[in-house]
């Protein structure tokens, strides 16, 4: 029996002061964040999803909406599909590296395998894994969304694939609203794919940033 469980990342955030926001509440889709998941509803709405499942965040939930509304069926909340922590929450990367050209907080990126500033790698994966197994248990035989965060979605498909977690933020393979596709035979996995329902919406300057600041002001 084939089963797929779709990651779909967030749209993008009101964000002009280029705050790395973590799970700070307040934080919503911006005008285009809204229009890129309406475009996801049109572009995936009518597959047989029978459930979408999406972090507690703002901009998650938002994501979900229109899809789900478009399918008929109640957004289910998740708390293990969560944005990642990091010890650098609340500061603003507006300028590019922002905080960490500060020499005092070297000593927190000693170590990128962990990683020593943030969720470890391993526990954002636990907990993705367990989601999803259960996401593919529920739609047994049809399609599951979940929505969730970059850095989670991208640790999750390194773990899948056998890759190292050590990797640059800038070349995660992990647009806005875009969609990582883990497909099953029965409990098996067996492929994963890759999309991007919305990705000619994006300047290309932020299609793979890290997090999302949108309405920021041209440098």
């Amino acid at each position: 029996m084939e089963t797929t469980v779709h990651l779909l990342r967030h749209g993008e955030v009101h964000n002009p002061e280029g705050i790395l926001y973590g799970r700070r509440p307040g934080y919503n889709l911006s005008e285009l964040g809204l229009q890129m998941a309406e475009r996801v509803a049109d572009r995936i709405g009518g597959q047989d999803i029978t459930h979408v499942i999406s972090s507690p965040l703002e901009r998650a939930q938002q994501t979900a909406g229109p899809l789900a509304k478009a399918l008929g069926v109640d957004i289910s909340l998740d708390e293990r599909v969560l944005e990642s922590e990091n010890l650098f929450v609340g500061k603003s990367f507006k300028d590019g590296l922002g905080p960490l050209k500060d020499p005092k907080v070297w000593p927190k990126l000693i170590n990128p395998l962990k990683p020593s500033w943030g969720e470890p790698y391993l526990e954002i994966v636990a907990r993705m894994m367990d989601a999803i197994h259960d996401a593919r248990d529920l739609a047994r035989g049809h399609e599951a969304v979940i929505v969730s965060h970059q850095l989670p979605i991208w640790t999750t498909r390194l773990h899948i694939e056998g890759r190292s977690f050590l990797h640059d933020p800038r070349r995660r393979q992990c647009a806005l609203c875009s969609l990582t596709s883990l497909h099953f035979v029965d409990d098996e996995f067996v492929a994963l794919s890759y999309s991007e329902p919305a990705g000619d919406m994006l300047p290309a300057k932020d299609k793979y940033a890290p997090f999302s600041a949108g309405d920021a002001e041209e440098s």
